[in-house]
Formats: structure tokens, C-alpha cells, sequence
């Protein structure tokens, strides 16, 4: 046996752990399990290379660069998030083909999906250039974190493009059950980017020293290797999924169902997104150190977030290819599997971060631990409303049903987090939305804006769940137009 062998078959151990506890289907459990393992290393790489930004800029100059970079971040996510959406239209789609013994056709997927990222990501790129200083001055008044934070975003919007065809690329090889591939590639990439970050953030050897520009010089590196090394992986045809060069280039049912499932996905991505801006302005009001606390938590906590990753992808592997077989037992059977074991793993990771949150904040070298601290504590009690959360949302997202998701991110969004963290800002306080002045503030401060993270995740869980539950996203697939096209 193998070095490669040996490790799959002791990680394997703990499914089996779990099955003889009757927590989950041996089976069942097993494949989930295997599936999301090499997606939560690929997550796990990727959230401590995020952390690392983060430690490293906190080291190199300060709370003000951490709070850069989460404003700066979250106007990169809002393509980011284009590009998850995007994504998962492409691995319900793949992974539905597949099931049908449509290879051929999963294959044009692919292609039909990089069209489309390119109509997306390049006017973001555009927009982000020009407009880097006017999108932070909205978060901020603060100009030395505004011109650290529009550099920031300048330069990472560069490889906006590339990012996209890197996150097609991995999920259409997981709608294939090829979750391993994707891992090897971050591996090679993810470790470049923080050997750069480290370079050109403190400018060792003859390299300048740049800071929060440093950090994404490596990151725009780090995504067009990436997109590099899986263009020429799916072009030479010697994986489950390919990048054809030849034949058709446009497909538009296949467009069109792409786009079907990642228009909500895409709709709740940027109700997400937009939703952040103005809880970060609610925490910039509460001050600068609240936001690097935030941002060091969040960042922190993402890995004990990270198993729902894993394991939402291999709920939409599993429910989709079972549903284009035609085996919905065996698709929802998958669905409450996948959702248990992942909670089970997430609560495991998020213990032990909880415990070790004090050191952790002070290796970001933060001024303010004890709210770094505080908030990593928070994140750590939303761990299980998370984990829930996304791995029924990876279920939906298998089957094609991907409005449900949208409405709960809504509703924990713009109706639940929001209103309750306004009342954290001082009695008095003038905000003004959509041309009216309201003063929401109560004075409750940090306690209202623990409340709201908290109850936002655990909505968005109840009512993803309760989705799935019903068994009505079975008839959705059944409906949804991914076969043969008229032309063929």
C-alpha cells in the first residue's frame, strides 16, 4: 500500500467511527466523506493563506492595513461570489450529464461556462480599476485605510478573470466525483501565493518592501497560475471533464440552464456581498479596531467554516448524479447524510479553534486582542447553523434548486442581521438610506452585533432545511433542460 493509500484509508476511519456511533450510513457517510476531504484541504489551504494576508499585514503595519484589506476584500468578493455562483451552475449541470451518460455534453458545459465568466468578470475588472478610491471612500472615512485598501483592490481585480476560469475548472472536475484533482493544483498554487505575499510584504531579499500592495501582487500571481495549470490539465482530455478547442462554441440550452441555477446563486452571492457593506460601515461607526477584530475572527473561524465547503460539494456531486439517474431515494438519502457527518466535522474543527482563540489573536499582532478574541468566540457558536446551512444548500444546488437558498440568505441578510446590529450604533446616531435619515441605534454595541451574526446563519440553516425536507426540489430537476440540444 501506498503512502496516498494509507492516508485516504485512516481518514476513512472516521465515517466508519461515526457509522458504529449510528450517527451516519456507513455507505453513504463514506462517499460524502471522501468527496469533501480533498475540497476541505483545497479550503483549508486556501482560508490560511487568506489568514496569512491578514498576519502578515497586521505584523507589517498595523490594525488600519487589516481593516484595508477586509474593505478592500469584500469589493473582490462581489466577483469572487459571481464566480461561486457562477460555478455552481457549472457542477449541477456536469454533474447531472454525467449521471445521464452525457459526457460529451458535460464537456460543452465547460465551455459554455468560460464564455460566460468572461462577460462577467471583465467589465468588474474595468469597474474596480477605475472606481477602487470612490468604492472604499463609501465604507470609510478614514483616508490612509481608504488609499491602502483601493490599491489593494486595484491589483487583485487583475486576475479577476483568472480566478474565474480556476473556480469552472475545479467544480466541473467535482461534478465529475474528481475532487482530488483540484487539491493537487491548489497545492502547487496556494503555497507560491504565501511565499510571495511573504516577499513582497516585508520585501525580503531585493524585493521592495510594499505592505497591503505585496499581498496582492501575490494573490493576482497565485490565480493566474492557478488558471494556467487547469487550462492545460482540461485541454489535454486525460480527465473526467475537458476543455474542447474544437466543435461547437455556443449551446444555448446548456446556457441557459447554467445561468437558470446560477442566477439565484448569483442573486444570494450578491445580497450576501451588499449586505456586508453596510454591516462593515455599522462596525466602522463602532471603530477601526472593530473592524480588524472582525476581519481577524472571520478570517480565523472560516477554518473551522471551511468542512461545509467540502462537504456541500459533495452533496451536489451525489444529489446530482443520483437525480440524472433517476434515483431520488438515493438523492435525498445523500442530502441528510451529507449534511450530518459535515456537522459532526465542523463542530470538532470549531472546538478547538474556540480554545485556542486568545493565542491566535495575538499572533495577528493586533492592538486589541480581547475583541478579536470575543469575535472569534461569536463565529464559534454560529459553526453549527453554518454547516447546516451550506451542505443543504450544496444539496439544492445538486438537484438544480437554487431559488430557496437566495430567499433565506435574503431574509438572515437584510432582515435579521442588519436591523439588529443598527441597534449596536449610539442612540442618536443619523443614517441615511434611500434618502431618508433614521437614527436605529439603541447604544447596545457589541452585543447586537453578536445577536445578528448569530441569528442570520441559523435562519438561512432553518430555512434551506426546511427546503430540502419537502422534496419538491426532485420535480425541478426533473424539469430542467440540460439533454441533447435540437442540433444534435
Amino acid at each position: 500500500m501506498g503512502i496516498r493509500d494509507a492516508v485516504r484509508a485512516g481518514l476513512l476511519r472516521f465515517p466508519a467511527l461515526l457509522a458504529r456511533l449510528g450517527l451516519v450510513d456507513r455507505e453513504k457517510g463514506t462517499e460524502a466523506f471522501d468527496l469533501a476531504v480533498p475540497v476541505m484541504a483545497t479550503g483549508g489551504l486556501r482560508i490560511l493563506l487568506r489568514i496569512t494576508d491578514f498576519l502578515m499585514v497586521g505584523l507589517a503595519v498595523g490594525d488600519t492595513a487589516i481593516a484595508a484589506l477586509e474593505f478592500g476584500f469584500q469589493y473582490y468578493f462581489v466577483g469572487f461570489g459571481l464566480s461561486l455562483a457562477l460555478s455552481s451552475g457549472t457542477i449541477s449541470v456536469v454533474s447531472r450529464l454525467q449521471g445521464s451518460g452525457e459526457p460529451a455534453r458535460a464537456d460543452l458545459a465547460v465551455k459554455q461556462s468560460l464564455w460566460l465568466s468572461l462577460a462577467v468578470s471583465l467589465p468588474l475588472t474595468a469597474l474596480a480599476w477605475a472606481y477602487a478610491g470612490p468604492l472604499l471612500d463609501v465604507l470609510t472615512d478614514d483616508p490612509r485605510t481608504i488609499g491602502l485598501g483601493a490599491a489593494y483592490l486595484q491589483i487583485v481585480m487583475l486576475s479577476l478573470a483568472f480566478r474565474f476560469w480556476s473556480m469552472i475548472a475545479a467544480r466541473a472536475l467535482a461534478g465529475s466525483a474528481d475532487t482530488r484533482t483540484p487539491m493537487y493544483v491548489r497545492l502547487l498554487t496556494l503555497p507560491t501565493n504565501i511565499v510571495l505575499n511573504a516577499i513582497f510584504i516585508f520585501g525580503l531579499g531585493p524585493a521592495p518592501r510594499l505592505g497591503v500592495v505585496g499581498a496582492a501582487w501575490g494573490m493576482a500571481a497565485a490565480n493566474t497560475l492557478a488558471a494556467v495549470v487547469f487550462f492545460a490539465l482540461l485541454v489535454s482530455g486525460r480527465y473526467a471533464v475537458r476543455l474542447p478547442l474544437r466543435g461547437p462554441h455556443l449551446d444555448l440550452p446548456l446556457c441557459r440552464e447554467i445561468v437558470r441555477v446560477g442566477l439565484p446563486l448569483a442573486g444570494m452571492r450578491l445580497l450576501q456581498t451588499f449586505g456586508r457593506f453596510p454591516f462593515l460601515f455599522l462596525l466602522g461607526v463602532l471603530g477601526i479596531p472593530v473592524v480588524a477584530a472582525y476581519a481577524i475572527g472571520r478570517r480565523v473561524m472560516l477554518l473551522a467554516l471551511m468542512p461545509a465547503w467540502g462537504y456541500a460539494t459533495a452533496a451536489s456531486t451525489l444529489v446530482g448524479q443520483s437525480v440524472g439517474a433517476g434515483e431520488d431515494d438515493d438523492a435525498t438519502a445523500y442530502g441528510w447524510q451529507t449534511m450530518r457527518i459535515a456537522l459532526v466535522t465542523q463542530l470538532l474543527f470549531g472546538a478547538v479553534l474556540v480554545g485556542l482563540a486568545r493565542p491566535i489573536a495575538l499572533s495577528f499582532g493586533t492592538a486589541y486582542p480581547d475583541l478579536a478574541v470575543q469575535f472569534i468566540r461569536v463565529f464559534g457558536v454560529v459553526v453549527a447553523g453554518f454547516s447546516v446551512s451550506r451542505t443543504m444548500r450544496g444539496s439544492l444546488r445538486g438537484a438544480g434548486d437554487t431559488r430557496w437558498p437566495l430567499y433565506g440568505t435574503f431574509a438572515g441578510s437584510y432582515l435579521v442581521r442588519l436591523p439588529v446590529a443598527a441597534l449596536a450604533l449610539p442612540t442618536g446616531y443619523v443614517v441615511s438610506v434611500a434618502g431618508l435619515s433614521v437614527a436605529p441605534g439603541l447604544n447596545w454595541g457589541l452585543p447586537a452585533v453578536f445577536v445578528a451574526l448569530i441569528a442570520d446563519f441559523y435562519l438561512k440553516a432553518a430555512v434551506n432545511t426546511a427546503r430540502f425536507w419537502t422534496g419538491k426540489w426532485q420535480g425541478i430537476a426533473r424539469r430542467a433542460d440540460v439533454g441533447a440540444s435540437a442540433d444534435d
